[in-house]
C-alpha cells in the first residue's frame, strides 16, 4: 500500500508542474517543478492564498471556487498567468477536486505553452542561422575569387602605365577591391572558435559600459542591475565583448539618431535561469543577459530578420553588427532573441553556466 511519504515523493519527482490547494484556496503543496515554473520558494509560498502568487489573478480565481463547490474538474487552455516578479506565462492547466465529506482540495497541474513555443521558435532560429551561414560562405567565395583576379589585374596595369598620374584609377580599383573583401570578411564573422576561459560576465558588461560611456561622454544614461551570484561562465573574453559592444552600441546610436541621446537609457540585467532549454540541450543553469533600451524600436517589418546579414533598421547602419553577435553567441551554444516596441527593446542573451560539450 502506498504511503503518504511515498505519493509525496512521487509528486516532488515529477516533471509537471503541481500545486495542492485546500477548501480556501491555500497553497497546501507545490512540488519543485511548480517552484521552477513560478519562480517561487515551496517553504515562502506555503498557506499563502492562491491569488498572491499572481497579479491579477481574479478571473483565475472564479472558476477554482466554482469547482471546489461543484466538485467538477476543469481544464483552461492558454491561460495567461502574470507573476508577482513581473513575468508572463501562457499555461494550459488542470484542476482536479478530491476529497471527502469532511475536506476538500484541488490538484492543479499546469503545463507552460510559451516554453514549447520558446523552443520551437529557436529551433527555427538555429536552423535559418545556418542555413545563413551556408549562403554566406557561398557567397562569400564566389565574390572573394574575381576581387582577387580584379586586383591582381589592377596592379599588373599600374605597371605598365606611361604616366603615373594615371595610377590614380588603379588605386582606387584595388582600394574598393580590398574594402568589398573586408565587407565580405566582417559578414564571415569571426574565423577563429573561441578561447574558452572562465570569466565574470560582468567583467564583461563593465567594459562595455566603460567603452559606451567614453563614446557618449556621459550624456546617456547607463543602468545596471545585476545579480552578483552568478557563477563565471566559459567564454572567450574578446568574443564576448564585441558581441555585447555591437549590441548597446547599436542602442545608442538609434537613440542618437532620435535626438533624445540626453534622455536616452540603456540597461544591462543579468539573471540566472534553472533548467533552460537552448535548442535541443536542457541546461542546469543559464546566465541571462538582457540588453533594455528606450530608443524609438526596431521596424516591425525587419524585426524577424534583424539577425541576417546586411540588414538595419538605421540609415547608416551596416547591418553586420547583429550578424556576428548572433555567429559569436552561436559559438558559445547561446541563444539571442529580441523583442521591440517604440520605446523599449530587448535583446536578450542567454549563454550556459556550465562546460560546453566537447570542451
Amino acid at each position: 500500500m502506498l504511503t503518504d511519504r511515498f505519493l509525496r515523493q512521487i509528486l516532488d519527482n515529477l516533471t509537471t508542474a503541481v500545486i495542492m490547494l485546500d477548501a480556501e484556496l491555500r497553497v497546501n503543496y507545490i512540488n519543485p517543478a511548480a517552484e521552477i515554473l513560478l519562480a517561487v520558494s515551496g517553504q515562502r509560498v506555503a498557506r499563502q492564498h492562491f491569488g498572491e502568487l499572481f497579479n491579477d489573478s481574479e478571473a483565475a480565481i472564479q472558476p477554482l471556487e466554482a469547482a471546489i463547490l461543484s466538485a467538477n474538474p476543469f481544464t483552461k487552455r492558454e491561460a495567461q498567468l502574470n507573476l508577482t516578479n513581473g513575468q508572463t506565462l501562457m499555461v494550459d492547466y488542470s484542476v482536479t477536486p478530491i476529497g471527502n465529506q469532511n475536506t476538500s482540495w484541488l490538484l492543479m497541474e499546469l503545463h507552460p505553452r510559451d516554453r514549447l513555443l520558446r523552443i520551437t521558435k529557436e529551433e527555427a532560429q538555429l536552423s535559418k542561422q545556418e542555413v545563413t551561414k551556408v549562403l554566406v560562405r557561398g557567397l562569400a567565395h564566389e565574390i572573394k575569387n574575381p576581387l582577387g583576379g580584379i586586383r591582381g589585374a589592377a596592379q599588373l596595369l599600374a605597371r605598365e602605365l606611361p604616366e603615373p598620374s594615371l595610377r590614380d584609377y588603379t588605386d582606387v580599383i584595388i582600394e574598393e577591391a580590398d574594402r568589398l573583401r573586408n565587407l565580405v570578411d566582417r559578414m564571415l564573422g569571426p574565423y577563429r572558435p573561441p578561447n574558452l576561459q572562465p570569466l565574470n560576465i560582468h567583467e564583461i558588461t563593465e567594459r562595455v559600459f566603460s567603452l559606451i560611456e567614453a563614446e557618449t561622454q556621459g550624456e546617456l544614461t547607463l543602468r545596471r542591475d545585476y545579480d552578483p551570484s552568478i557563477p563565471d561562465i566559459m567564454a572567450d573574453r574578446e568574443q564576448l565583448i564585441q558581441a555585447l559592444l555591437n549590441i548597446v552600441r547599436n542602442a545608442m546610436q538609434a537613440i542618437a539618431e532620435s535626438g533624445a541621446l540626453r534622455q536616452g537609457r540603456i540597461t544591462l540585467r543579468t539573471r540566472a535561469l534553472r533548467q533552460f532549454t537552448i535548442g535541443q540541450v536542457r541546461h542546469r543553469l543559464v546566465c541571462r543577459l538582457e540588453v533594455i533600451d528606450n530608443g524609438p524600436g526596431i521596424p516591425a517589418e525587419i524585426v524577424e530578420s534583424i539577425f541576417y546579414p546586411m540588414v538595419s533598421g538605421r540609415a547608416e547602419g551596416t547591418g553586420l553588427g547583429l550578424s556576428i553577435t548572433q555567429n559569436i553567441i552561436s559559438q558559445h551554444q547561446g541563444l539571442i532573441e529580441c523583442e521591440s516596441t517604440s520605446g523599449r527593446t530587448v535583446f536578450t542573451l542567454f549563454l550556459p553556466l556550465e562546460p560546453i560539450p566537447g570542451d
